[in-house]
């Protein structure tokens, strides 16, 4: 037992009243927390020694009792038209990824959740991976610095955005998810608008619902990639479990709960789901929330057969949504040339 008393506790994993209890049982003052608190999360820093408001025994106090589990840039890449992709490098070794996509009017982060991923969508690299651990709040925060950091010393811009697209489905890593929402919008933190923040999933309709209990205002996304069950069930085997009238309920609720319109993310395959019959299942879904679609370029990857749809029926499926008044972006792939677009997030390191 000796050994495991050994290891320090990553010192942000701890709540700010056992932060508080810490200092105070070895004689520091209350406010010191409060210190620290900010330092951490206001300041990111990651070494104690970098606390320059405390006193050097305190710093040691801290260094011989904790640990910081930081995430470090591990390897960087930047896409012909500006996108960067990192691999984050864990305290325990794992690589994770995370992508800063710069655009006119906005910086946006895209980071993982999780360690691989659990689902198995079959158009998507880190499905074909194995699940082997979930991200912590810290650790998703952290990603949020470091591209944070990439806008500025790259663009001289700041972040504007962050979606929860990276690696692995965040509703089934929910309370560290909501965690690091709560570390990233909070005065406390890094102080960002909650509706810049968009989480998506693949569809798991108890923890949407879940989302409208908890009356979350960030935005929701969902990866929807077929409206006939299905076509969904051959793509994304959780609505096998999901479908699509058990999600379609979840989001009526989920809806109810926080007012907050649903995106619905669709990517067109060529001759699976690219005709105007798939955009009429489509449409007929939508109306069941105030919502729009983002259709995505697909972005071909070695482990899958599927193949982008031709711009003429991507055109013709866009213009009837459209006459039916439904809000309708296509968003072109970016960092396709260091895979770092959607659905290609591997760790081909």
């Amino acid at each position: 037992m000796e050994m495991a008393s050994a290891v320090k506790r990553d010192i942000r994993k701890l709540t700010d009243a056992e932060i508080i209890d810490f200092l105070v049982s070895k004689g520091e003052k209350k406010f010191r927390a409060k210190q620290v608190l900010e330092w951490l999360w206001q300041k990111s820093v990651t070494h104690f020694q970098d606390m320059t408001n405390l006193s050097r025994a305190t710093r040691q106090l801290l260094e011989d009792n904790f640990t910081i589990n930081a995430i470090e840039v591990h390897t960087s890449q930047q896409s012909n038209d500006g996108t960067i992709k990192s691999a984050f490098r864990l305290f325990d070794k794992h690589i994770i990824e995370g992508v800063l996509i710069p655009a006119e009017d906005r910086m946006t982060a895209c980071v993982s959740s999780q360690v691989g991923c659990s689902l198995t969508c079959k158009f998507c690299a880190t499905g074909f991976m194995d699940r082997l651990r979930n991200l912590d709040a810290a650790e998703i925060y952290d990603q949020v610095v470091a591209i944070k950091r990439q806008a500025e010393e790259n663009y001289n811009q700041p972040l504007t955005n962050i979606v929860y697209m990276g690696m692995g489905e965040p509703l089934l890593n929910y309370a560290n998810v909501l965690k690091s929402v709560e570390l990233i919008t909070s005065p406390e933190g890094l102080n960002m608008s909650p509706k810049r923040i968009t989480v998506s999933t693949a569809g798991i309709a108890k923890m949407i619902k879940k989302l409208g209990d908890d009356e979350v205002k960030f935005n929701l996304a969902l990866s929807l990639h077929a409206a006939d069950e299905e076509k969904r069930n051959q793509i994304m085997p959780i609505n096998e479990t999901n479908s699509l009238v058990n999600l379609k309920e979840a989001l009526q609720y989920f809806y109810k709960k926080t007012r907050n319109r649903i995106t619905f993310e669709f990517i067109l395959f060529h001759n699976f789901n690219d005709t105007l019959d798939d955009a009429k299942k489509l449409y007929e879904f939508t109306k069941a929330v105030p919502s729009k679609i983002n259709i995505i370029e697909y972005n071909p990857i070695a482990e899958a057969n599927f193949v982008n749809t031709g711009e003429d029926r991507l055109e013709a499926f866009r213009r009837y949504l459209e006459a039916r008044d439904v809000i309708v972006n296509v968003r072109r792939s970016r960092g396709k040339d260091i895979d770092a677009a959607c659905g290609q997030l591997a760790n081909k390191h």
